[in-house]
């Protein structure tokens, strides 16, 4: 299932970002951890204090501070991009639902299998060979890619979906970083409001459910 409905989360987002602008798409699916402990509620029977909704919601708004957001989007866009977070949210949870007792490389196994298959078999349609530069990148895409896949699915083998799913904001400053480093891209003020308003949900989310244990 984790690996079922990670690659349909997968799949999906790709189909969005050819209907709507990427910035939208991509600041639209960080919805997935409001999904996440949606499902955590439901499933694993996690509490989730009614304030904690609001930190989620405060650091999503920063999202789209940052990454911005069309208001004009295609309707089919918007709905695929949101069934794939809703699929990413629940991988979170399925992730947390096998626990310990599978070794992360195992759950990651499942998912890098479907989705080769299933990706594999729809890329013969459109395959182009790859230069020796754009397989050197692809190679480093698909290490880092695994790297970043075994640390998330031990993060949530060890802690609670509904602090660990908003963390996965934190993505999103890291690139601003690495685009000021490598791309020379440059940010307005409310660029770096967004930042300030991601990190003060995730860290005041993280707090206060340490107080309340």
């Amino acid at each position: 299932m984790r690996g079922i409905f990670g690659t349909l989360s997968m799949l999906l987002f790709f189909m969005a970002v050819y209907y709507m602008p990427l910035g939208s798409a991509v600041a639209l699916r960080y919805t997935s951890p409001i999904f996440a402990a949606i499902f955590a509620i439901l499933i694993l029977k996690e509490q989730v204090k009614p304030i904690q909704w609001l930190f989620f919601i405060f650091s999503l708004l920063g999202v789209f501070v940052l990454k911005g957001f069309d208001a004009l989007l295609p309707p089919i866009g918007f709905v695929l991009v949101l069934v794939s977070s809703m699929f990413s949210g629940l991988v979170f949870v399925l992730i947390r639902k096998l626990g310990a007792g599978e070794h992360p490389v195992v759950i990651i196994n499942y998912f890098m299998c479907i989705s080769t298959i299933v990706g594999g078999g729809l890329a013969v349609f459109y395959w182009k060979n790859p230069s020796l530069i754009e397989f050197m990148l692809l190679s480093i895409l698909g290490v880092l890619g695994f790297f970043a896949q075994l640390f998330m699915t031990k993060a949530f083998q060890l802690g609670e979906t509904s602090v660990i799913a908003p963390i996965k904001y934190i993505e999103v400053v890291f690139v601003i970083i690495l685009s000021i480093g490598f791309f020379d891209e440059s940010y307005s003020r409310w660029n770096f409001v967004g930042i300030a308003m991601i990190i003060g949900g995730l860290m005041v989310n993280i707090w206060y459910k340490k107080t309340v244990k």
